[in-house]
């Protein structure tokens, strides 16, 4: 197989190459108008081609058949793409790249109370890290799961949730802002992933050492590989298991990172630094006045 055969898209999406065109036409004009350091283009581009090669290329159609590269591809479209892309802090870049009347329109919008309340609870921090979980988790219900993959709308919708609630943790995790604006406090972004990574570990134990053909839909579809079924489903688990938990030590450790640099910085609130207090004067003492021998 020839690798412009690897990067044929296994089922074309007019509308997700739109997207991509959009994403990356407005960073492009956002760089031209902000001054990005190349590290920071090199981890958007790195992200944003991993994510693209994971949706729209025959990697979807390993995914569909064998259960180790679908972990592989989650892996990617929930971990390492969007932790990759959002430490380049896109967000702002690509508000640049919008036309002058949209951002003044954006700006209105974000200034309205529906447009607040909305992101105040979509954005979060629990909101965000219960999403962050569930779009991983409850695709792997088996049930759940043998459902989905035979169903092309539910298929595109797991996709889909896992990349945008990636995006949308790691992007509030790796924010490089004190709080506020930043939604997390910079100490819990430090703890979020040990936290979040817990239930992923267990779920990913639990079908390593299963003994049981937990997925019989990759049988059902036909496997891409000979393997036999119970070890695609070790491998799968072991994916889940062992890089993931790597990844979101990895994005903590940068957490952390930040976290040491507004404090060097001197950008936490002050109510989370002791105060220093005042010295205690002494009274200044009473020089007793000379009697009057007028």
């Amino acid at each position: 197989m020839s690798l412009l055969d690897l990067l044929t898209p296994w089922e074309p999406s007019p509308p997700l190459v739109a997207l991509f065109a959009l994403a990356a036409l407005l960073f492009i004009r956002g760089v031209r108008r902000q001054s990005v350091s190349l590290p920071r283009q090199l981890a958007f581009w790195s992200g944003f081609l991993m994510l693209y090669l994971s949706l729209h290329t025959r990697l979807d159609y390993y995914a569909e058949h064998e259960f180790f590269m679908h972990r592989i591809q989650h892996l990617i479209l929930h971990h390492l793409g969007p932790l990759v892309l959002m430490a380049a802090y896109p967000g702002m870049v690509m508000r640049a790249g919008l036309p002058f009347t949209w951002r003044v329109k954006f700006r209105k919008i974000q200034k309205s109370p529906a447009w607040r309340m909305g992101t105040g609870v979509v954005m979060h921090p629990s909101v965000v890290s219960v999403l962050f979980l569930v779009s991983v988790l409850i695709w792997l219900v088996p049930h759940v799961q043998f459902v989905s993959m035979l169903d092309w709308r539910l298929y595109t919708l797991m996709n889909w949730s896992v990349t945008i609630s990636g995006l949308m943790y790691w992007g509030m995790l790796l924010d490089h802002r004190p709080s506020p604006p930043g939604r997390m406090r910079p100490g819990l972004r430090v703890l979020s992933p040990a936290i979040t990574m817990t239930p992923q570990i267990l779920a990913g134990a639990i079908i390593t050492f299963s003994q049981h053909d937990l997925y019989p839909v990759f049988s059902l579809c036909g496997r891409a590989y000979t393997i036999s079924p119970l070890m695609d489903q070790t491998l799968g688990g072991l994916i889940m298991w062992v890089p993931a938990a790597i990844l979101e030590a990895i994005g903590g450790m940068m957490a952390l990172r930040q976290w040491m640099r507004l404090s060097e910085r001197g950008r936490l609130p002050p109510g989370r630094r002791a105060a220093p207090r005042a010295p205690i004067q002494a009274p200044a003492s009473v020089t007793p006045s000379a009697p009057n021998n007028a």
